[in-house]
């Protein structure tokens, strides 16, 4: 069965800059929509800020690369704003959790992939 995307069924949200997408990101997202079954992805507005060499339309390109062939329609991708701070009043349904995955994972690091890609000649 194809799963179909319903803007009211309960959904989850990742808010990154995603500079690039790695399997660290691919491992948090397997974990996120385990809980609600589909995933709002968040790609903040940061190319050209700092050491954010990639835009929109190519971060976008590489999520959706990564994450069709297994979960096609159960995310979606949408640009934000430079999103920095996360508020809210009292509690009205959200929850905020922390997945916490491997310390294998959580070691992989988009800075050392651009260092490296820089090396590679891949990237300015």
């Amino acid at each position: 069965m194809i799963y179909e995307w319903d803007n009211r069924k309960p959904t989850a949200q990742m808010l990154g800059r995603w500079q690039p997408f790695h399997d660290g990101h691919y491992a948090l997202f397997k974990e996120i929509v385990k809980i609600t079954g589909q995933v709002c992805i968040q790609i903040r507005d940061v190319q050209g800020v700092d050491d954010n060499p990639f835009d929109f339309k190519t971060v976008k390109k590489n999520i959706e690369e990564k994450l069709n062939p297994e979960f096609q329609n159960r995310f979606q991708v949408m640009l934000v704003p430079n999103i920095t701070n996360i508020s809210y009043g009292r509690g009205v349904g959200y929850k905020i959790e922390e997945v916490v995955l491997p310390e294998k994972i959580q070691k992989i690091s988009a800075t050392k992939i651009r260092a490296k890609m820089r090396e590679e000649g891949k990237l300015e």
